[in-house]
């Protein structure tokens, strides 16, 4: 684990429960592997986003290797409130790695959503939605093991071909202290086919805890609409964050004061280059032009990105 500029002690900031307690929608920037990293979640933050979530981390990995909690969680004392999300497939393994980031972080979530083969080959993601006792028995282990009562623990999940056995998962879930569920609201087969929000609506309506609807929501506008179409406590945003990182703010595409603020963060933070490159690419793709884009996405050094986007937009 690594800090950043001035130490990775996170200052108190609000609980994530408080946030659903406030009674508006809570604006989420959702776990992405490679992306949701700690210089882009402090962009995110300037724009209206409530709380970020860490890309996914293996559980196993971070308790046993000192490499890994470094690579993989840097975080700072403005970034807050955070959630880091793992990959779990044992109970202790799970309450090890939560014991870890607990005085970085206002809590941790459980990855039962992934639907990627090799998560699934593992025992990871979204095959946990059909081990509901396994769930609880990890959710309720962190809950004993953790003394901190605001550090939440939550689910992320995807939906079953049939819902009852959703709902009956999320009862379970609830049953046992879980702080809020994220409802992706696609079954695990579904890629691209539309969000069933109509199951996001009965699962809210069959529990009492905060709900997270995510899936397709690209602009602050469909937030809403989604909220209201399932009642929803908070939207959880991936690709519609990093195509647009002001879009809570309410712009319908990047502004140019967004990209500077990017450069700048990303400059401070160290980010490489990839990394820094590939966010533009995505933040610019409604901005630029075919052509643009054909020399934009070659550009090959920080040194002619920057002096692409001062050329071009102005932004140095």
């Amino acid at each position: 684990m690594s800090g950043d500029g001035e130490g990775i002690k996170g200052c108190p900031g609000k609980e994530p429960g408080e946030l659903f307690r406030a009674g508006r929608l809570v604006k989420i920037c959702a776990p992405m592997v490679r992306y949701s990293k700690l210089a882009f979640r402090t962009l995110v933050r300037k724009y209206g986003c409530d709380l970020c979530y860490t890309p996914m981390i293996v559980a196993a990995d971070f308790v046993r290797s000192a490499k890994a909690r470094d690579s993989e969680f840097t975080t700072n004392k403005g970034d807050n409130p955070l959630i880091v999300q793992f990959a779990a497939k044992e109970a202790q393994v799970l309450c090890d790695a939560a014991r870890i980031v607990c005085p970085f972080a206002d809590g941790i979530d459980l990855n039962c959503g992934c639907p990627q083969r090799w998560a699934m080959a593992e025992g990871y993601g979204a095959c946990l939605i059909n081990k509901p006792e396994l769930v609880r028995d990890m959710v309720r282990h962190v809950r004993n093991q953790i003394d901190n009562p605001g550090f939440s623990v939550s689910i992320k999940i995807r939906i079953h071909e049939d819902l009852k056995r959703t709902v009956d998962l999320c009862q379970k879930a609830e049953a046992t202290g879980v702080s809020w569920i994220t409802v992706h609201g696609r079954n695990v087969e579904e890629r691209h086919q539309p969000v069933h929000y109509d199951a996001i609506k009965v699962i809210k309506e069959s529990v009492s805890i905060p709900i997270v609807a995510n899936g397709d929501i690209k602009t602050l506008k469909d937030a809403e609409n989604v909220h209201h179409l399932t009642g929803a406590d908070g939207v959880m945003v991936a690709r519609g964050l990093l195509a647009n990182p002001a879009m809570f703010a309410g712009y319908e595409e990047t502004p140019l004061k967004c990209i500077q603020d990017w450069v700048n963060i990303a400059l401070e933070h160290g980010t490489p280059f990839t990394c820094f490159h590939h966010h533009l690419m995505y933040m610019m793709e409604r901005i630029t032009s075919k052509q643009e884009k054909k020399v934009f996405n070659v550009l090959s050094s920080t040194s002619a990105v920057l002096d692409y986007l001062n050329d071009h937009y102005g932004v140095c």
